[in-house]
């Protein structure tokens, strides 16, 4: 069977992947999906960093704006919305164009993981989240950390859901969740695919991050955050696990000022970043392009990755 072309285009979050992949699709004829956990939500603008109408320059975006801040959305629901829109947009002649920051989410659709939904319990997973509630997520993330050392590592502890997912998996079927990940990433992959991975020195990432996060606060995060709350948004909606969003969520709730609000969002999203690049350093398949080795010019990093998508077949 032939497998449909694709390109990724990933990285840590704020090294630049916006304006990058913008060129790349105009170079190649290409539509953008979004691998990004957080721009596939209606009304979370702000603290996703979604890309604007005006910065698409009328490139043809795919998963974003596509679901209600009360819907949940999870690497499967991903797999398969983005099964479907690399089927529509080869159909079309064009060339489909993953991008955003989520790994593990960009890893299933390459690879086609089967995530193994036979392991599942509604009534286990309630008293898992019941357990939330009663001991904190980060308790709860401590007891993975035991059983799990590499899911631990892999898994925020704010990602109650993902925590959750992974103790219902190990007390199901005796096995850490990452083991079967790993056996799972032993598959062909699905696609014909180059995965770029854009990335540039830590510390520039850093100082990258922190004026985000300050343009974040200018731009009204904390107003966004507000009316989500307003239209029922919880902090049990995986909408609110995002960097940013539960940060603000929990300073409106008086646990904190807005200060050390802003000062974990920058903390977090600094750790978030550090694991991103630990994940990438491990796919075998991953091709660097680092903004420092071409001085920071996009139009050479343009050109590099036209290069190798052309020597890999994926263009002509």
């Amino acid at each position: 069977m032939i497998r449909k072309k694709l390109a990724v285009l990933t990285g840590p979050t704020a090294v630049g992947k916006t304006g990058l992949s913008i060129g790349l699709a105009r170079a190649t004829g290409g539509e953008v999906i979004s691998a990004d956990s957080m721009q596939v939500y209606r009304g979370m603008d702000i603290g996703s960093a979604k890309i604007t109408e005006e910065e698409k320059e009328g490139i043809p975006h795919h998963l974003i704006d596509v679901l209600s801040p009360l819907e949940d959305f999870d690497v499967t629901v991903f797999q398969s919305l983005a099964s479907e829109a690399v089927e529509q947009i080869t159909d079309r002649g064009h060339l489909p164009l993953v991008v955003g920051g989520t790994g593990f989410y960009i890893q299933a659709l390459l690879y086609g993981i089967d995530f193994d939904d036979k392991a599942s319990d509604p009534g286990l997973r309630k008293e898992l989240e019941q357990r939330a509630i009663e001991i904190g997520g980060e308790a709860l993330h401590a007891e993975l950390s035991r059983v799990d050392p590499e899911s631990g590592d892999a898994i925020p502890a704010g990602n109650v859901k993902r925590v959750i997912r992974a103790l219902e998996f190990y007390e199901l079927t005796g096995r850490k969740i990452s083991e079967h990940n790993r056996e799972q990433r032993l598959n062909d992959p699905a696609y014909d695919f180059v995965c770029f991975v854009l990335t540039d020195e830590r510390e520039t990432i850093y100082e990258r991050i922190d004026r985000r996060v300050d343009l974040m606060m200018e731009q009204g995060l904390v107003e966004e955050v507000e009316d989500l709350r307003r239209k029922g948004v919880t902090m049990q909606n995986t909408a609110m696990q995002g960097l940013g969003y539960r940060e603000i969520y929990r300073y409106l709730n008086g646990e904190f000022d807005l200060e050390e609000a802003v000062r974990l969002i920058k903390r977090n999203t600094r750790h978030f970043a550090k694991r991103q690049l630990t994940w990438y350093r491990n796919r075998e398949d991953a091709v660097w392009v680092n903004k420092n080795e071409f001085d920071h010019d996009e139009e050479k990093m343009l050109a590099y990755m036209l290069d190798i998508l052309k020597e890999r077949g994926i263009t002509t």
